[in-house]
Formats: C-alpha cells, sequence, structure tokens
C-alpha cells in the first residue's frame, strides 16, 4: 500500500495511491488533518484498511502531488555516504569517523512530477537521488538495535543542490541546499515493516534516460541505523521528521565539464521497493 498528499483544486488531500489514481481518505479522518498526524498517531495500518474495497477518488491527471508528509519539524540530510562519494573529494582522507549534516526547510521541495525550479541567480542546479525515512516514533538516544522501530515510512528525495551557492561560506552548506522548490520528495510513503526494506537496496538516478546514479544502500559508509543514532544524540526526532540518507556518486558537478540541469531536463530516481520520484526543470 502506498499513500501520498496530493493538491486539488484549493483542496489538500491524503490518501491512498493505486495505478488508477488517488483515493482520498482524509475525509473519513477528520481527527488527523495531514499526513504528519497520521504519521504521529502511528496511523498508516488504518489507513490501508481503510482504503481496503475503495474505488478511486481522483483518476490520474487530475490531481498534482505535494511531498507526503507536510510541514515536518525536521528534515535533516547526510552527506558524502557513499565510499565513491568520498573518493569524489580527492583530499586523499578515508571516510570520516562521524557524518556530515545539513537541515533543509519544507519549502525547497516539491512534490512527484512538478518542476524542479532554477533561480535566476545561478545555473548550477543539480540533482541527487536519495532515500528518505520517515520517523513514526519519536526518541532521544535512540540504539542502532532499535532504529528501525523508530521508522514510519519510506519515501524518494531529489536533493537539488545550487553547487555555488554551497561554497559561499566556509563551515556550511545550507544556503545552497534550500532555494524554493529546488528539491523533490516523493511520490508517496510506502510503510516500513522489515530490514530487507532498506539493508540492501539499489538506488538509481536517470537523467533524460542516462544512467547518472547507480549504487546499494549496503555500501553506506553510515548506515540508516546508525544515522538514527547518531542524530537522535544530539536533537529528539519526532514523528514526521524525515531524514535524507544520501547520494551515491554521479551528481553533475563530478562531470568535466559539469552537467548542471537545465529547463526541459527530465530526472528520475529510483529505488528497489518505494518507486520512482520524477521532476522536470524550469527557470523561475
Amino acid at each position: 500500500m502506498k499513500f501520498a498528499t496530493i493538491n486539488t483544486g484549493n483542496t489538500q488531500l491524503y490518501g491512498a495511491v493505486s495505478e488508477a489514481g488517488f483515493t482520498a481518505l482524509s475525509p473519513s479522518f477528520p481527527k488527523w488533518a495531514t499526513m504528519r498526524d497520521v504519521v504521529n498517531a502511528a496511523g498508516l495500518p488504518s489507513l490501508a484498511k481503510a482504503a481496503e474495497g475503495r474505488s478511486v477518488t481522483h483518476p490520474n491527471d487530475t490531481f498534482t502531488y505535494a511531498i507526503p508528509v507536510p510541514n515536518p519539524e525536521k528534515i535533516i540530510c547526510v552527506g558524502v555516504n557513499f565510499p565513491d562519494r568520498n573518493a569524489e573529494y580527492k583530499d586523499g582522507q578515508t571516510a570520516p569517523s562521524n557524518m556530515s549534516l545539513f537541515p533543509r526547510f519544507a519549502r525547497s521541495f516539491t512534490g512527484h512530477d512538478e518542476a524542479l525550479v532554477r533561480p535566476p541567480e545561478t545555473p548550477q542546479l543539480d540533482y541527487e537521488g536519495e532515500i528518505a525515512i520517515i520517523i513514526g516514533k519519536g526518541g532521544r538516544r535512540i540504539l542502532q538495535a532499535d532504529a528501525y522501530d523508530h521508522i514510519a515510512a519510506l519515501s524518494l528525495c531529489n536533493e537539488g543542490t545550487l553547487r555555488d551557492w554551497v561554497r559561499h561560506a566556509k563551515f556550511n552548506v545550507t544556503q545552497g541546499k534550500n532555494w524554493d522548490n529546488s528539491g523533490a520528495i516523493g511520490p508517496w510513503l510506502v510503510p516500513f515493516e522489515r530490514a530487507e526494506q532498506l539493508d540492501d537496496i539499489r538506488l538509481t538516478t536517470h537523467v533524460n534516460g542516462e544512467l547518472r546514479q547507480d549504487d546499494r544502500t549496503s555500501r553506506m559508509l553510515f548506515p540508516i541505523r546508525r544515522q538514527i543514532e547518531y542524530i537522535s544524540t544530539f536533537t529528539t526526532l519526532v514523528p514526521g521528521d524525515i531524514i535524507i540518507t544520501g547520494t551515491p556518486t554521479g551528481a553533475g558537478a563530478r562531470f568535466d565539464p559539469p552537467r548542471f540541469l537545465v529547463p526541459g531536463d527530465e530526472v528520475i530516481v529510483a529505488a528497489e521497493g518505494i518507486g520512482e520520484l520524477r521532476n522536470t526543470v524550469r527557470d523561475e
């Protein structure tokens, strides 16, 4: 079962997604205003039960996707989390003992099938395909052995980056990572039920049909269990928080010359068992 947040007219709804379209479930659960409330209440099983036997309420092409969990308290991104990504920096350093992290704001992401926006201040819009995990049970100082118990669902992310802006300062990348609608999350949430959904799955990114990124989660320098443990050491994770878990080598900046995104490009991020996140590109 897959669950999404969609926009139709001036209304935002959450519900179940099938090949035929979208089945609105939010009218049946007025106590949960948004998908964030559903996750906070551990309500995905209730949605799944309610979806059984229901007809599609919104056929394909009659709605647009929003990010699956609106207005999360935190979106935390993990940087340089695959061996070849570490080697890309050509600084001779082995993998660090601790992960690099940075925040993103919800408005920096758009939904599936929407356009990533290239701003007029720079042409260096780049792609980064990643897996997103949605926290279902909050906690502090979570042990790795217990980490998967805190995941509600999985999604996909194109963690779009304005490359020159991540180098504007000495110690941070935040300003290159938070342009409005520069990245995407979606299309949907896949409930997390077993370790096999994360431990060793393939993650790819295609640009205009060309394979650019291709790796497996089993090769992460900092596995997802470790990410949850480390992040929850310094901040309390709450339901609806999103962790963007790291991108493989092959982003446009690493080509010679760089191959940044331009209007009209199509980027597809895909992962086994989760699906495909598709976005085009337009100028602001």
